[in-house]
């Protein structure tokens, strides 16, 4: 896997600086891969994601409550939001660092900071002492903009973070 992982990120890196935005000129290895998987189109799929290694796999219907009827999850291969900033931090860090789990428990080997820079992880759903109950990530790109996979039907993009309710923080790996 490791071997794997470090071609993919070879590969990303050939190509990333030529899609990063003309205005991020020294944007985290993060950013630069997340602009890349942009510019691939990857579509959403419920789980994708997920499978033993990071990166574009397919879904499945188990928990799905989107929109489009019968779910298309477990015939379509892509990323879903946790799936998508997995496959990110693992090209950039070399490793999986956050592994198979969902936004509850990525956000757990995180910290929280309140100053978010470029390449932070903003997470939605609710985050107390207590509990985490997450439905959200995306990759944080600075200016109030996150890239993430957001919903079925939809594909990798760029939203305002205030785009989406229950804003739960900016936390760091």
């Amino acid at each position: 896997m490791r071997r794997r992982l470090a071609v993919a990120v070879a590969l990303v890196l050939l190509t990333a600086t030529a899609s990063v935005p003309l205005g991020l000129p020294a944007a985290p290895l993060a950013v630069r891969i997340a602009y890349e998987i942009e510019g691939r189109g990857i579509v959403y799929s419920w789980g994708g994601g997920h499978s033993e290694d990071p990166g574009p796999s397919k879904g499945t219907c188990r928990g799905y409550r989107g929109k489009i009827k019968p779910c298309p999850a477990a015939r379509t291969r892509g990323l879903d939001c946790s799936g998508f900033t997995r496959w990110v931090y693992a090209l950039a860090h070399g490793e999986d660092v956050l592994g198979p789990g969902n936004t509850d428990d990525h956000v757990r080997k995180m910290r929280r900071v309140s100053s978010p820079r470029p390449g932070d992880l903003v997470f939605f759903g609710k985050i107390t002492k207590r509990s985490v109950k997450t439905h959200h990530v995306g990759l944080y790109l600075g200016d109030g903009k996150m890239m993430n996979a957001p919903e079925t039907g939809a594909v990798v993009r760029i939203d305002e973070v205030s785009r989406k309710k229950d804003f739960a923080g900016f936390y760091r790996y």
